[in-house]
C-alpha cells in the first residue's frame, strides 16, 4: 500500500490513498503519518519514537501526495512555506454538468467552516479562498454529465474545492454534502491531489512530484 515517491533525511514524499486519515483521529483507521513512522522505524532500524511532523492534510477520501518532515527544522521551514502559499497543489476532480473552459477561470471567495457540521460555506466573513479551474473532458456516468477539471488550489481551506465547485453549482460527483444527488459509496467522491511542488527545506532546491 505504501507509495513513497521520494525520502531523504529531511522529507518523505508519499501518496495518500484513498480511505486512510492523515493523521489519527482516536478511531481505528488506518492513518498516512503512523503508517509512515513505522515504515521509518523498520527500515532504519530506529529505536524509540520516531518523530514526523505533519505539515498539510488531505481529506480521507482524498487520495494525492504528501510531504512530511523529517526533523523539526524542516517542519517549520515546509509550514512557513504553506503560510506563504508557496506549496503548489493540483488536483484532478470530477464534477457534475458539462464544462468546456479551455482557459483556467479563477474563483475567489470567502469560506467559514462549521465545526458542528463538519462542512464549509460560502460567507461574507470567512477566510479568503483561491483556485483556478479547467475543463479536461466531458462524458457521462450512469446518464449523468460530468466534466473531469484540472484544479490549481492557491489555499488550503476546509473542504475548500467541493465547497466552491459546489458553489458555482458543479459539485463533484457523488458527494452528496455539497450537492450532489448521486450516491456513490459513501461519498467517494472522485479528487486526486495528484501534483505537489515546494522548496526543499534545506537545500532550497524546486522540488516537483506526481503521481505515478
Amino acid at each position: 500500500m505504501l507509495d513513497i515517491l521520494y525520502e531523504d533525511n529531511h522529507i518523505i514524499v508519499a501518496y495518500k490513498p484513498k480511505g486512510i486519515l492523515s493523521q489519527a483521529d482516536g478511531s481505528n483507521k488506518q492513518d498516512m503519518l503512523t503508517i509512515l513512522k513505522e515504515y521509518i522505524k523498520e527500515k532504519y532500524n530506529k529505536p524509540g519514537n520516531v518523530y514526523l511532523g505533519l505539515v498539510h492534510r488531505l481529506d480521507m477520501n482524498t487520495s494525492g501526495v504528501m510531504v512530511f518532515a523529517r526533523t523539526s527544522k524542516a517542519a517549520a521551514r515546509l509550514s512557513e512555506q504553506i503560510k506563504n502559499n508557496e506549496l503548489r497543489k493540483k488536483y484532478i476532480a470530477t464534477v457534475e454538468g458539462i464544462l468546456n473552459n479551455q482557459d483556467y477561470i479563477t474563483l475567489e471567495n470567502y469560506i467559514t467552516k462549521n465545526e458542528a457540521l463538519k462542512k464549509a460555506s460560502i460567507t461574507s466573513d470567512g477566510q479568503f479562498s483561491k483556485l483556478e479551474y479547467k475543463a479536461i473532458n466531458s462524458y457521462s456516468i450512469n446518464g449523468v454529465d460530468v466534466t473531469d477539471v484540472d484544479i490549481i488550489l492557491h489555499t488550503g481551506r476546509f473542504h475548500q474545492i467541493r465547497c466552491q465547485m459546489a458553489n458555482i453549482n458543479h459539485p463533484l460527483f457523488g458527494d452528496t454534502k455539497y450537492g450532489s444527488r448521486n450516491l456513490i459509496d459513501k461519498e467517494q467522491f472522485p479528487l486526486d491531489a495528484y501534483y505537489l511542488s515546494f522548496k526543499h527545506p534545506t537545500t532550497k532546491e524546486i522540488l516537483e512530484f506526481k503521481k505515478k
